[in-house]
């Protein structure tokens, strides 16, 4: 989605999602929400990449605040954008054949853990 199309879905320029974007003015919560809404992703989608001591805003308790933001994997904005990547896939064997590889690879994964 263009800057200039997610600026006419909140009622703001392109502008301002482009100072949004470089972290020069800050989003508001509700304006956030809205953000999920208009993107089709969870508020939490935001979080995903913050730092423990940013998330908790004591650096203190960096170590409790990353227990509390742990998320699970499938909440992780990069699951959904694999996902997401996976059904754009409009032939099925193709899709069927990514899947197959994924949990290959996955599955070797796993075993090269267990024999280490």
């Amino acid at each position: 989605m263009s800057q200039k199309k997610l600026g006419n879905a909140l009622g703001l320029t392109f502008q301002q999602i482009q100072k949004y974007e470089r972290g020069a003015n800050r989003i508001g919560s509700s304006r956030l929400f809205l953000l999920s809404r208009i993107l089709d992703v969870p508020v939490s989608f935001f979080f995903d990449d913050m730092a423990p001591e940013v998330a908790s805003g004591q650096p203190d308790f960096a170590e409790a605040a990353q227990a509390n933001f742990d998320q699970d994997d499938l909440a992780k904005r990069e699951t959904l954008e694999l996902v997401r990547a996976y059904y754009k896939i409009t032939d099925a064997d193709v899709r069927k054949r990514l899947f197959d590889l994924v949990k290959a690879v996955g599955d070797q994964v796993l075993e090269d853990v267990d024999d280490a």
